[in-house]
């Protein structure tokens, strides 16, 4: 049977439960796969359990299984994520792997998580053909060029920032597979690995066995390596050995949970990082998040109402040259409808929002007077920086996405 959708998958299931557990785990795993979810949640209530599907970014419900039939099903995924058949009352994480998508292995990480009727348990796809190339991220032209000038430097700290969910693990992975080439040593420290590249050492924190970032990170350092990944930059020691890091010729890649590109230098502070390390080591901030894409089989375009108009006008009115974009008397946009190829959700898809700070001499010397947050955002968009939601602007001219997807992950800085 042919998947292309939920109503598939659930059809599919349907056949599946009455007969042998594994396939039915099979089936689930498969049409997950082919759907491009990102996540399965199995929930137990009081009589059944509810499936639900995270496809981009959000969750569908997709079917409901029998109780029995959802605990046979659960304990099949235990015993392949290698957890305990035995323990139901504290949370248990594992892994597995399926078959393989572009040469390598679709891996699944499971959790589970005691509830009031039972075991909850969420699988998270790890796809590898979500591993994207630099030039497939959605980046304006002006952006993928400072993206690429800067991956091009030897030295020096590139900060990705944003929420759990906002695709910064993907643009990581795009700068990896850019800069790795068989004359340079690229080290990462993860927690855990998600996804396995080619010609780069990947090493996975261990608290248990006292295999922390910051432990993990000095002995990177002495690896010799080029290029240095950080998971996440999360205490103050990490925050300064990356940060020397980037100071005595390597550069370094990490994350950190901001808001948006500016706001990176006052959390770098609240770490304990002092004010000349941050402004002389960084070379690169950005702060991205996801939106999805407009399903190509169903959109329609529509005339723009006068607020969606004035919307885009203030967005659009701090654009300069190129950027900005000349709006037509009659603004034309397009919206969601619905069709089988997009679940009816009328989207298909997810691509990333960006805004990035170029700390050049300028941007290092203003920093060193230490701005307010406000102050430093005026600077940065004085210097031409192009704040995130107007990049969703361009991407809603562009008619890859809508205006009210745009608004439901972002907002516009007064």
């Amino acid at each position: 049977m042919t998947i292309t959708n939920l109503q598939d998958l659930g059809a599919l299931v349907e056949q599946k439960a009455s007969g042998d557990i594994t396939g039915l785990a099979d089936a689930i795993l498969s049409g997950a796969v082919i759907l491009d979810a990102s996540d399965v949640h199995i929930e137990p209530q009081e009589e059944q359990n509810q499936v639900r599907l995270r496809i981009d970014g959000l969750l569908q419900d997709a079917f409901l299984l029998q109780n029995a039939t959802a605990q046979n099903l659960l304990s099949r995924i235990k015993l392949m994520a290698g957890l305990k058949l035995n323990v139901e009352d504290r949370p248990q994480d594992g892994r597995f792997s399926l078959g393989e998508q572009e040469g390598q292995h679709v891996e699944v990480r499971a959790a589970t998580l005691p509830s009031e009727h039972g075991e909850s348990l969420v699988l998270r796809i790890l796809n590898p053909k979500r591993l994207l190339k630099l030039k497939d991220l959605g980046l304006r032209e002006d952006l993928l060029s400072l993206f690429k000038k800067e991956l091009a430097k030897p030295n020096g700290m590139i900060v990705v920032t944003g929420p759990t969910g906002s695709g910064k693990t993907t643009t990581l992975y795009a700068f990896l597979r850019e800069v790795t080439k068989p004359e340079v040593k690229v080290v990462t420290i993860e927690d855990p690995i998600e996804y396995h590249l080619k010609g780069i050492s990947q090493t996975q924190v261990d608290e248990a066995k006292g295999y922390d970032f910051a432990s993990g990170l000095r002995a990177i350092v002495r690896q010799d390596p080029d290029v240095i990944l950080v998971g996440e930059m999360r205490d103050e020691e990490t925050v300064d050995i990356a940060l020397q890091a980037s100071l005595t010729g390597h550069l370094v890649f990490s994350t950190l949970h901001t808001n948006d590109a500016v706001g990176t230098v006052a959390r770098l502070q609240s770490l304990g990082a002092k004010v000349e390390t941050v402004a002389s080591g960084l070379n690169l901030i950005i702060a991205q998040r996801l939106v999805r894409v407009l399903c190509q089989a169903c959109k329609e375009t529509y005339a723009a109402s006068e607020s969606e108009r004035k919307e885009i006008e203030k967005a659009v009115e701090g654009l300069k040259g190129k950027l900005k974009p000349k709006l037509e008397k009659k603004l034309m946009l397009s919206k969601a409808r619905s069709c089988k190829q997009c679940n009816s959700t009328g989207f298909k898809g997810r691509v990333g929002i960006f805004e990035a700070m170029n700390m050049n001499g300028k941007a290092e010397e203003f920093i060193l007077s230490s701005p307010s947050v406000s102050a430093l955002r005026k600077f940065a968009v004085e210097q031409g920086m192009v704040e995130m939601y107007q990049d969703g602007i361009l991407k809603v001219l562009e008619g890859i996405t809508t205006l009210q997807e745009l608004q439901r992950v972002a907002t516009m800085e007064e």
